[in-house]
């Protein structure tokens, strides 16, 4: 047997099929291989795939498992047996394998496809979405439900807000409206919606209250008498006439009191802006007052009235400020009240769900008294091993649906005695990042203790175990992450768990660069200067710069990197740039690294109204809504599409005698010939063409989308593809209409993800959420610097009960201690971040700052710092300052080894690619069959031009009749008649005609279901050009195309060879033009006389020859 070293033992042990497992993992230690390596021990094992349930976190992590089972079984199905037999034994199969074991191992893949439903690896939301699916009535969803994108709910919210507003509960809307500061009430009911579960149940003005702090008798009036005792309006009106007489402080004070007009409650938020001030760990206290010699002076002994008012003032602000918050929670749980149910009910008379939505309803369908047992014995008997990945980021309420799969292992008909369950659990708290989706670390631990309880009980004891080798990162990278770590264990760290080195001798760095110093004042920005420019020494702008000059100097010095056992140089794409925010240094990174030509992938999500190539399009189209918007025009002008320059733009609008840009723009036309091409002909087509369209006109005929990406780079192209998606989107969901889309596409700032592909030679730049996952040579983290720790969420839970979070200046203590918890948890969630972002780096880690760390050990900057500084890292020069370097191994290290070629080999495109398609020869326009000369009737049938326009009409109003009325019943014809015709003098004879022709048994094939009327058909012609016409019945069969044309001449021929040349010829046309579409089949061609209701048939080489003469001449 093959020795085998800890860190794969550790692997083997928790990738056991027969026991449940619960397993933390450190950064890179291999978990996803152990996941995938435990399913294929299940499936070795015989369990079908089918009662497989893995859970994952992202559809994207679910996507790579199965990619790496589906390869690993597909490897297996392909190996010899004594390869496969290795293969199983370093998955941990031991003992000898027979040839009917090793049979079984390869016929696993056909088995993972066939599996009904296949192999069940995905998202919780995915799971909950098939669960109601799969019982729609009991879980009181719509079989058809869809799930809702945060555009759809965003509307939906605004049109119920709109709904309350006219309705009859308006004035809770108006009373919140009150309290709410914000220009929209968007995300008030967004965190609504989140806080649906704690919302929904009402609570009394006296449980608020008691939730505060707030004694329930205390009220207004109340507060009223403790402060307002007598005789306060005396002492009023006479500081405010001693305060007037004092300095300019007094004298503010002293107006600010002018305006009390009376003493009551209304008055004690002014008067506590006059006698407390802020400061200490209380919020308010009496401060010396008033503040003057002088005027403390002129009061004498009315001093101590005032002092003992202004101490009542200070006593009664902790009951005004809890009995305000009362009233803001009051406010928001009426509203609460009406709105919820109305979403709600909106959203089920749609059919549709939102995330939240899939989670809520699946839970309680598992909870339901009456209907759980029978859903959870049915899915019983369907999953018998669960597996979840990613445990750390699992909300609590996802927790409950697993909680509620995972009973029935250890109770009743679930734990039945033939089949082994097990339930697999793997997570890591230092990596809990998602807090902002409902993820709480504290339940990892809480549901581990709860489930090993009850699995000790059932006799399937939970084995514990950790991974501690890292795969992916060098020694120096994890010493740090040790050293850093090691003092936070209030943020989940444990001092005595470790990283270890899988590599061991992988060279590694870790480096810490200097903070660069403050720059002097700067100048006032000159007017012209756009008012988003940043000076060039400001710190954000200097950082970015110095890191892509590293980054540009590491390449072009050939930097030596290790890589599988010996160095080479490091290449754009070794570089993985991660960012807490995308803030300033964010998307300076990403102008410095282009300003100097580097290959860089761009932002990893982009805000599609933001794009400049968006914004292009986006002014553009609203000029061709609104001709006289003369800003978008001028937007329009100035960017790639039409490619004006500053001056030609001014030249143009300076000059102008007319009141409109494009009445000017009209006007000198002649001077701007491709402008004036390009305007007129999208203007012509703005009302007929849907939005989409109308983009991929400007992007494709108009050369749009090659301009904008020549100037703006290839990130344009995702802004520009997102815009279409969201052309297509607005059409799917409203009556399409340019301006309506405009109206639309402004409601919501769109962000899409991008996908930046590891593969590529690019430099990466994103946050640190999304590098989740991730992993690269080189991680730089500029962005470690002070942070402000504050609370974003407007609805706090304060001991059970949604309170509207209020100001700082006004907040109860109660909610006070909230807030803290809160910032506490942010600020351990920060740790985690940091321990993910450090994690990403497999050989060297590059830390800087853009502004001063300051000195309470709070920031990245600081917390790196000391850790480095504990393991004696070492000062080393970078930017012509000193940092701080820890190095381990050998960085001259062996000869070089070639860079990996990541980059796909694409072919150049050919050159049709690059290049507009030829103009239609419009000289030449196309021509129909009947040009083509000859007899059309026979002879002495038309004697004068009345006649021949007569008999046209005729013809005219026939062809119509038999186009519409085989279709109908017998008795509807002639009022159908009489609408199409309305004004043909012999519509009776024109109709018994058509019935006869409809009616006629040897005519039946022509009015089939299968018979097509009047088919366009468009050809070029050998030696005639191009010709288009109209079939009037196309018979198509497997191996025959029958044309039939309709002729309603008065003298009909008696035999096809005595048919007039015109009409020979006219169908021989038809008959070539078919033969071009339809080269499979065989060609016939039939007239059918409407006078005397005949199909004559006309034999092939009659009407080809016919044809030829017609070409001759």
């Amino acid at each position: 047997m093959m020795e085998r070293d800890d860190a794969t033992l550790r692997q083997i042990a928790a990738a056991q099929p027969d026991r449940s497992t619960w397993l933390g993992a450190n950064a890179g230690s291999g978990k996803t291989r152990v996941l995938t390596d435990r399913v294929a021990r299940l499936l070795l094992n015989g369990v079908d795939p089918q009662h497989i349930l893995c859970l994952t976190y992202t559809k994207a992590a679910a996507s790579e498992m199965q990619n790496r089972l589906f390869a690993r079984l597909g490897e297996w199905a392909m190996l010899d047996s004594p390869s496969l037999g290795n293969a199983l034994r370093e998955l941990g199969v031991d003992g000898t394998m027979d040839d009917a074991a090793l049979r079984d191992a390869r016929r696993l893949f056909a088995r993972a496809i066939e599996a009904p439903g296949g192999l069940r690896i995905q998202t919780i939301h995915s799971f909950c979405a098939s669960l109601l699916r799969r019982f729609p009535l009991e879980a009181g969803v719509s079989p058809q439900f869809v799930e809702m994108e945060e555009r759809t709910a965003k509307l939906l919210r605004a049109e119920i807000i709109e709904e309350i507003a006219a309705g009859p509960h308006a004035a809770k809307l108006n009373a919140l409206a009150r309290f709410h500061t914000g220009e929209t009430l968007d995300e008030l009911t967004q965190d609504i919606v989140r806080h649906a579960p704690m919302l929904s149940t009402p609570w009394t003005e006296a449980g608020l209250a008691n939730a505060l702090g707030l004694r329930p008798d205390v009220t207004a009036r109340s507060i009223e008498k403790e402060v307002f005792l007598g005789g306060e309006t005396a002492l009023l009106s006479l500081l405010v006439t001693e305060l007037s007489a004092g300095t300019d402080t007094d004298f503010k004070a002293a107006d600010k009191l002018r305006r009390l007009s009376v003493l009551d409650y209304s008055a004690l938020q002014t008067l506590e802006d006059v006698f407390l001030s802020k400061g200490g760990k209380a919020p308010f206290t009496v401060k010396s007052y008033p503040p003057t010699k002088n005027v403390r002076g002129a009061l004498g002994d009315t001093m101590d009235l005032i002092d003992a008012w202004r101490h009542r003032v200070e006593a009664a602000r902790p009951k005004r400020v809890a009995l305000e918050a009362v009233r803001l929670a009051t406010a928001l749980q009426d509203f609460s009240q009406v709105f919820l149910p109305a979403y709600a009910k909106a959203k089920q008379l749609r059919g549709w769900l939102d995330f939240d939505d899939l989670i809520l309803r699946a839970n309680a369908l598992l909870t339901r008294s009456d209907v759980a047992a029978w859903v959870l014995f049915r899915l019983d008997g369907g999953i018998d091993h669960i597996l979840v990945d990613e445990a750390q980021d699992t909300s609590p309420v996802q927790w409950q649906v697993i909680d509620r799969l995972a009973q029935e292992f250890t109770a009743g008909e679930g734990a039945r005695q033939n089949v082994q369950r097990t339930l697999f659990v793997v997570g890591d708290k230092k990596q809990s990042i998602y807090s902002f989706q409902g993820a709480d670390p504290r339940e990892f631990d809480r549901m581990q203790s709860d489930w090993a309880d009850r699995l000790e009980a059932a006799g399937t004891p939970l084995q514990s175990q950790r991974l501690e080798h890292s795969f992916r990162s060098s020694s120096a990278v994890l010493d740090a992450v040790d050293a850093v770590f090691r003092p936070l264990s209030e943020s989940g760290f444990a001092p005595d768990q470790r990283h270890i080195a899988f590599h061991k001798d992988m060279p590694g760095r870790v480096d810490l660069w200097p903070i660069n110093p403050e720059p002097d004042k700067e100048d006032p920005p000159l007017w012209h200067d756009p008012v988003d420019i940043r000076a060039k020494d400001d710190p954000n702008v200097v950082l970015a710069a110095q890191i892509a000059d590293h980054i540009a100097r590491m390449i072009e010095d050939g930097q030596p990197i290790p890589d599988k056992g010996g160095m080479r140089p490091v290449r754009a794409g070794d570089v993985l740039i991660l960012v807490q925010s995308r803030g300033p240094i964010f998307h300076e990174i990403i102008g410095a690294c282009k300003s100097r030509g580097l290959p860089i992938a761009g932002a990893d999500r982009l805000k599609v109204g933001a794009e400049l190539a968006v914004k292009d399009l986006a002014a553009l189209l609203s000029f061709l809504a609104t001709p006289e918007d003369d800003l978008s025009l001028a937007v329009a002008l100035r960017s790639p599409l039409l490619g004006w320059d500053e001056g030609a733009l001014y030249d143009l609008a300076h000059k102008r005698h007319e009141k409109y840009l494009w009445q000017a723009l009209r006007a000198r036309g002649e001077e701007f010939p491709e402008t004036m091409a390009v305007l007129a002909d999208l203007r012509d087509q703005a009302d007929f063409l849907r939005p989409y369209d109308l983009i991929e006109r400007i992007l494709t005929r108009h050369d749009g989308r090659r301009r904008m990406l020549a100037r703006l780079g290839p990130e344009a192209e995702d802004g520009i593809d997102a815009l279409l998606s969201q052309a297509l989107a607005y059409e799917q969901r409203a009556v399409d209409s340019l301006t309506g889309f405009l109206i639309w596409l402004e409601t919501d700032a769109l962000e899409i993800k991008r996908q930046v592909d590891a593969g590529g030679d690019l430099i990466r730049v994103m946050t640190v959420h999304g590098a989740k996952g991730l992993e690269a040579p080189i991680v730089i983290l500029p962005d470690t610097g002070t942070r402000k720790n504050e609370v974003k969420a407007q609805i706090l839970d304060v001991g059970g009960a949604p309170v509207w979070k209020a100001k700082s200046a006004v907040m109860p203590d109660a909610q006070g201690a909230v807030i803290e918890r809160m910032k506490a948890a942010q600020s351990a969630e920060r740790d985690r971040l940091l321990y993910v972002a450090m994690t990403r780096a497999e050989k060297w880690l590059i830390v800087a700052s853009a502004n001063k760390p300051g000195d309470k050990g709070e920031t990245w900057y600081e917390k790196i710092e000391a850790g480095l500084t504990d393991l004696d890292a070492l000062p080393y020069p970078v930017h012509g300052a000193t940092g701080l370097r820890l190095e381990r191994g050998d960085w001259t290290g062996p000869d070089r080894v070639a860079a990996p070629d990541n980059a796909p080999s694409l072919p150049p495109l050919p050159a049709f690619f690059h290049t507009h398609a030829p103009a239609m020869d419009k000289d030449a326009p196309a021509r129909t069959p009947s040009d083509l000369g000859g007899a059309k009737a026979l002879f002495g049938e038309i004697d004068t031009d009345q006649d021949e326009e007569a008999a046209k009409l005729r013809g005219t109003h026939i062809h119509s009749l038999l186009e519409f009325l085989p279709a109908l019943p017998s008795g509807d014809r002639a009022d159908i008649a009489a609408r199409l015709l309305p004004d043909a003098p012999d519509l009776t004879d024109l109709l018994a005609e058509a019935n006869r022709n409809i009616e006629a048994p040897a005519l039946a094939q022509l009015w089939t279901a299968t018979a097509l009327p009047e088919v366009g058909i468009t050809a070029d012609l050998p030696e005639l050009g191009r010709f288009q016409g109209v079939i009037d019945r196309l018979i198509l069969t497997d191996d025959t195309a029958l044309i039939v044309d309709f002729k309603s001449n008065a003298l009909v021929p008696a035999t096809a060879e005595a048919c007039p040349e015109g009409l020979l010829r006219q169908m021989g046309a038809y008959a070539a033009m078919a033969a071009l579409v339809y080269p499979d089949r065989r060609i016939e061609t039939a007239i059918l006389w409407t006078r005397t209701a005949t199909l004559m048939r006309l034999p092939h080489d009659l009407v080809t020859s016919a044809l030829a003469r017609a070409a001759a001449t």
